[in-house]
């Protein structure tokens, strides 16, 4: 018997529903979290107790529209990790912290993944998520804003 249960592949429409949310997710993040240098910070755990993680920075001229970032590894990496998260089946947790860079302090929020979409943070919970991966002195963290939650029918598909 493994060590470790096995990762089960999920469906095709799963997938294709959790990748246009992924979109939806990213821009409504970046119309929250207003403009300037953007960072983003996504740290998942997998069913099958792997945490990953990755960052991925936004220049403050850059275009939000995410045809504006297309051809950058991070944000692949960091666009399917959030996509596997939101689709649920391999995931147990995750959370996705933005950090603006700002004068005088940068400011912080985050999200949790669950139920298939991004759920605001309490500045408490994203300090206690910053400690072990990017820290919280030198920060203004605060609770992140609620992110406009798609309809099932704006998605193409229905979810799970």
């Amino acid at each position: 018997m493994p060590g470790r249960p096995e990762l089960i592949r999920p469906d095709d429409a799963s997938i294709v529903a959790a990748m246009e949310r992924t979109l939806m997710a990213l821009a409504a993040v970046f119309s929250a979290i207003g403009p300037g240098q953007r960072t983003l910070d996504i740290a998942i755990l997998r069913t099958d107790d792997a945490p990953l993680q990755r960052t991925a920075e936004f220049s403050p001229t850059g275009d939000v529209q995410l045809s504006g970032i297309v051809g950058e590894d991070d944000y692949f990496t960091l666009a399917m990790l959030l996509a596997f998260a939101l689709e649920g089946s391999t995931v147990t947790g995750a959370t996705l912290v933005a950090t603006v860079a700002a004068e005088p302090h940068p400011r912080t929020c985050g999200w949790t993944v669950h139920d298939g979409w991004l759920h605001p943070m309490s500045a408490t919970d994203v300090e206690v998520a910053l400690i072990p991966s990017i820290g919280a002195e030198d920060r203004a963290i605060y609770t992140a804003p609620e992110l406009p939650e798609p309809a099932a029918a704006d998605e193409g598909t229905d979810r799970a």
